[in-house]
């Protein structure tokens, strides 16, 4: 890497951020704090997080149970403010790493198809942070009602985000050393969901016993995946780093 002047008015660096250990730190965030409500919820707090519709028996709390409960919600809210503010850079680093490969592409059907699922991921991604914001600052405790029905978009704007980054990859990156990674996080994903509509539907229609805890682990499975799949821009992006500066118009990288 190349600088003119560095240290001057003219060209000057005043930050540069690891763009693995910012990822990094934005799963290992609410990876942790997931964790810690968990534990703390279930020593202190077990017949708050187990309380239930039916009322059954339940060994396994949901994440809405652990995140909803005081005073881990705080924890849990704190956490999420420091999570989206990165997670917005990715989806804008993500849209225009993508953008550059497409312009270097000549076959215009291609370019055109890059072009609309490129600007389908950016706006899915965006919808995935806004709806994440919606359940986490709107607890099941506060307003089930509205609780779950932005849990369900979060759910489909997650899915469908995962589905279009991995056809966007394979139709012009299919050589990534990621796409085999959220290829199988998508499915793990998507094969979680279907227990979880299940376990969901025989916990509330049924009143199964056992059939809520399922249901938690079905959605600790999907969470898991989102953040691995999110996780895998360490892998596409594994030099890069977020500059701040004046000038730099005039870095040259070799």
């Amino acid at each position: 890497m190349e600088l003119n002047n560095v240290g001057t008015n003219k060209n000057s660096i005043y930050m540069a951020i690891s763009l693995r250990k910012l990822c990094l730190a934005t799963v290992s965030l609410p990876l942790l704090t997931l964790l810690v409500c968990f534990l703390t919820g279930y020593i202190f707090q077990q017949d708050d997080i187990h309380e239930t519709h039916c009322r059954v028996y339940n060994v396994l709390p949901s994440i809405s149970a652990i995140t909803g409960i005081s005073p881990q919600r705080y924890l849990w809210r704190i956490t999420i403010a420091l999570h989206i503010g990165p997670r917005l850079i990715i989806t804008s680093v993500y849209y225009s790493y993508y953008y550059n490969i497409l312009k270097a592409i000549e076959d215009i059907p291609l370019k055109m198809k890059g072009s609309r699922l490129l600007n389908l991921c950016y706006w899915l991604s965006m919808a995935e942070v806004a709806t994440l914001c919606g359940v986490t600052y709107i607890s099941n405790r506060e307003n089930y009602a509205v609780h779950e029905k932005i849990f369900i978009c979060f759910m489909i704007s997650s899915l469908t985000y995962m589905l279009m980054a991995v056809r966007l990859s394979r139709l012009i990156t299919p050589n990534a050393q990621s796409l085999q990674y959220k290829q199988a996080l998508f499915v793990t994903s998507l094969v979680s969901t279907i227990g979880l509509v299940v376990f969901f539907l025989k916990h509330r229609l049924l009143c199964h016993d056992l059939a809520f805890s399922w249901f938690s682990f079905c959605e600790y499975v999907i969470a898991s995946a989102n953040m691995g799949f999110h996780f895998t821009v360490v892998i596409d992006f594994p030099k890069e780093q977020l500059v701040v500066g004046n000038g730099l118009s005039t870095l040259k990288v070799d």
